[in-house]
């Protein structure tokens, strides 16, 4: 088990995975062209709060994540709902090659910063877009390594104007970067840190 499948049955009761995920699709809807009839995959969708938050704009979701647990958990949540435009699927889209169908965008939320390879994220994003295509991106400004708890072995937040030049290097154009929640977290007995998260749009260039 790795540590999100010890987390999954308790995800939801997190009142700030909740706030987060509002502010995320909330701003998604703004920034971004959505129309009902577009196909979108989350990368890293967890129990799915964002991608119920998104469901009733597009016309079908695939909830990815590579945690068993988190997508039992969504999987039960859809079953009660009866959200037929949301399936799930258990596949690490970072190490293994995606040959399903492509879409029209692709969102993720707080989850980057635990991928090793960024560009070669990025590129196999690129192959299951369709043509103008979109990527919504939300995550941590560059931090001071004190979000995680020691021994983790990610990335410390983005520098967007980095990020940005990676996704150009992969044939991404990016429209914006603005920021959209600011994380509250206490780190010790008698200190609450301030994290703020952006949301990145961009589009594949063909």
């Amino acid at each position: 088990m790795n540590e999100f499948d010890i987390k999954a049955s308790g995800w939801d009761e997190n009142p700030i995975h909740h706030a987060r995920s509002e502010a995320i699709a909330k701003e998604m809807l703004r920034l971004l062209p959505i129309k009902k009839e577009m196909s979108a995959i989350e990368f890293g969708a967890g129990t799915g709060l964002l991608s119920f938050m998104l469901k009733d704009f597009l016309n079908d979701i695939i909830l990815m994540d590579n945690s068993t647990e988190m997508v039992k958990v969504a999987n039960k949540k859809i079953d009660a709902t009866g959200a037929k435009n949301l399936k799930t699927i258990v596949f690490d889209i970072e190490h293994e090659t995606y040959s399903g169908k492509t879409f029209d965008l692709i969102f993720t939320q707080m989850v980057l910063h635990h991928v090793n390879d960024i560009e070669k994220l990025f590129r196999n994003f690129y192959k299951i877009l369709n043509p103008n295509g979109f990527i919504a991106i939300a995550d941590l400004y560059t931090e001071d390594g004190s979000f995680h708890d020691e021994g983790f072995s990610g990335h410390n937040g983005f520098n967007v104007e980095d990020l940005t030049l990676t996704l150009n290097k992969c044939n991404f154009r990016v429209s914006t970067a603005e920021q959209c929640f600011t994380i509250n977290k206490k780190i010790s007995e008698n200190m609450t840190n301030q994290y703020p998260v952006f949301l990145l749009i961009a589009n594949r260039i063909n």
